[in-house]
C-alpha cells in the first residue's frame, strides 16, 4: 500500500510535480490538492507545505512535515507541540543568498541616501549629493546562520570590519569578533550598521529593545531581513523618530503586510520592502530541491535532512 503525501504551496507546475513524483518513487502517492479543495488527512503520512492544527488533529498517520520556507517559527503551534512523533524539516538556507544581497542593497541605499536620487529623478533634477562609503566601517550581525555567514563574506569583500552574535560559537574566518547574545548591546555600541538575520525563537523575540537601540551610535543604520519580532516595535519606532539611530532598512515587520497606518511608511530615514528579500527564482528552486531530496529519503526510509530542532526553534 502506497503512503499518501499531500503537497501544496509554491505554485508548482506540471513539470515540477512530475519531478516530485519521480523522487517519491512507487512507494508514495503524491496528492496535489487545489487551493480551498477539501482534503482528507486520515491516511496521510507526510505533508509538504503548511498544515493547520485542525488538519493535524485529523491526521493520525502523519509522520513528516516539510516547510517550503527556511524559517519554521510559524509552524510551532499547539497542534505540533502535541505531536512529538512528527518530524519537522524546512528548506534551510534556501534564501541565504537573496537575504544577504538584499541586506547589502538596503545598507547602500541608506548610506548613500537612495531616496534623494529617486526623488530627484521623478522631478527631473540633476542633484548630486555627498554620501558615504561602507569600506572601513563596522558591521554587526545579529545571528550568524546561513544568511549571516553569506553576508559576512560579502561584507568582508566590501572592506567592512565584522562583528556578530551567535547562540553557539563557531569558527567563522570572515568575522572579526563573536559575541554571545547576552552581550549584544556591547557589540551594537561598536557598530556603524547592524543587520538582523537571526531566526525568530523564544530567545530572540524582542531581544532588541530600548536599551539595545540606545546603545547604538546615532549615526548607525539598522537593517532587518529576518523577522520583525526580533526587535521591540515601539522601541524601534522611537529610535527612528527620536534620532537614537540614523535610519533603518526593513524587509521584515511585526505585522505583515505592514499596516497602512504604520509610521514607518512615512519616515524619511526608513526604507520599507515587503518581506521579499529572498523572493528569487534561485531561492525557490533551492526550496524545491530540498523538498525533493527529503522526499527521496522519506521514500527510502533513510534519515531526513534539514530537520528542525524543536527546542532551538530552527
Amino acid at each position: 500500500m502506497r503512503i499518501p503525501v499531500i503537497v501544496r504551496g509554491l505554485g508548482l507546475d506540471e513539470r515540477e510535480r512530475q519531478e516530485l513524483r519521480d523522487a517519491a518513487g512507487p512507494g508514495l502517492e503524491l496528492r496535489f490538492p487545489a487551493d480551498g479543495e477539501p482534503v482528507g488527512f486520515g491516511d496521510v503520512g507526510a505533508v509538504i507545505g503548511r498544515i493547520s492544527d485542525a488538519e493535524l488533529a485529523a491526521a493520525p498517520a502523519l509522520r513528516w512535515i516539510h516547510l517550503w520556507t527556511a524559517g519554521a517559527d510559524y509552524a510551532f503551534t499547539p497542534g505540533l507541540a502535541a505531536r512529538p512523533d512528527i518530524t519537522l524539516t524546512a528548506s534551510v538556507g534556501n534564501g541565504a543568498i537573496g537575504l544577504a544581497e538584499h541586506a547589502v542593497l538596503l545598507l547602500l541605499l541608506l548610506d548613500r541616501g537612495g531616496w534623494h536620487w529617486a526623488r530627484a529623478q521623478r522631478e527631473h533634477r540633476w542633484d548630486p549629493a555627498m554620501h558615504g562609503e561602507l569600506a572601513g566601517r563596522t558591521l554587526g550581525l545579529v545571528g550568524l546562520g546561513h544568511a549571516g555567514r553569506h553576508l559576512a563574506g560579502i561584507a568582508r569583500g566590501l572592506g567592512l570590519r565584522i562583528l556578530a552574535t551567535r547562540r553557539t560559537p563557531v569558527e567563522t574566518p570572515e568575522v572579526d569578533a563573536l559575541y554571545p547574545p547576552e552581550r549584544v548591546a556591547e557589540m551594537l555600541a561598536e557598530c556603524d550598521a547592524v543587520v538582523v538575520t537571526a531566526p525568530l525563537t523564544p530567545q530572540t523575540r524582542g531581544m532588541l529593545g530600548e536599551a539595545e537601540f540606545r546603545a547604538m551610535k546615532p549615526t548607525a543604520y539598522y537593517v532587518n531581513v529576518s523577522r520583525g519580532e526580533v526587535a521591540d516595535e515601539l522601541a524601534l519606532e522611537r529610535a527612528l523618530l527620536e534620532g537614537w539611530i540614523a535610519g533603518a532598512g526593513l524587509d521584515a515587520h511585526h505585522v505583515e503586510p505592514l499596516p497602512a497606518g504604520s509610521p514607518l511608511w512615512d519616515l524619511p530615514n526608513v526604507i520599507v520592502t515587503p518581506h521579499n528579500g529572498s523572493t528569487t527564482r534561485q531561492s525557490r528552486r533551492r526550496s524545491f530541491d530540498t523538498a525533493a531530496g527529503n522526499l527521496r529519503r522519506f521514500a527510502a526510509g533513510t534519515p531526513l535532512a534539514t530537520v528542525v530542532d524543536r527546542e532551538a526553534g530552527y
